[in-house]
């Protein structure tokens, strides 16, 4: 499913993780159970993306990824999920709450390459991110100038794909980021890049940093054993 770059969605990053006794079940009732996550899923009529987490996080085993027009539309395909075989094995640890809405500093409007339905890279690197109240009692032209460093720099890493949404009054945080890549070290160096701007003063929090590697839903739930 497809969104609409001028429609505003929310966004739902939930992370799970899995009961051992998962992987006392046989074989078959497992892939059936994929199926009917699978189904599930595909007949909610939302958007969604599955990666893995696998290994690369001690609090979480995968994530499932959800946009929708609606807050209660993402209540209602997790609750069904809940109601599956693999439902009853998983757990979530992590739960994020954001919504789309234009780029206050983008010098032009900014796709969000999910809601575009773009197809998905390899990798994506999700954190909550929220700056200091200090940074925004500073005038807008003082924030403005210190974004178009940040974007400038951005801007050398083209293969890295940020999906931006907002949080304030949602959630914790102020902001979800959501970058997409194909190369870890790539978005590893455009962190480090960052680190040197001056807008970097002004960050408050930017973890925890989780690394997730793209699967389909079959192949995420076979791969958890």
């Amino acid at each position: 499913m497809e969104g609409n770059d001028d429609e505003q969605y929310y966004f739902n990053f939930s992370f799970f993780q899995i009961d051992p006794k998962w992987r006392w079940m046989a074989d078959l009732a497992k892939e059936e159970s994929a199926k009917e996550v699978e189904n599930v899923i595909k007949n909610s009529g939302i958007m969604f993306r599955s990666y893995s987490t696998l290994g690369l996080r001690s609090d979480a085993d995968f994530l499932f990824w959800f946009a929708a027009k609606t807050v209660e539309e993402i209540q209602t395909v997790i609750s069904k999920i809940y109601l599956t075989v693999f439902g009853k094995y998983i757990v979530a640890s992590q739960t994020y709450v954001s919504c789309t809405r234009p780029s206050v500093y983008a010098r032009k409007g900014r796709t969000i390459s999910f809601i575009a339905g773009n197809e998905p890279k390899k990798y994506v690197i999700v954190y909550p991110f929220t700056k200091t109240r200090e940074w925004y009692l500073l005038s807008k032209e003082e924030r403005q100038k210190m974004m178009d460093e940040h974007i400038d720099v951005s801007q050398n890493y083209p293969d890295v794909i940020l999906n931006t949404t907002y949080s304030f009054g949602l959630d914790d945080q102020d902001f979800m980021l959501a970058f997409e890549t194909d190369e870890l070290r790539d978005f590893q160096n455009l962190i480090m890049d960052l680190r040197e701007t001056k807008v970097s003063k002004y960050v408050k929090v930017d973890t925890p940093m989780i690394v997730c590697v793209k699967k389909d839903v079959p192949s995420l739930i076979s791969s958890l054993g």
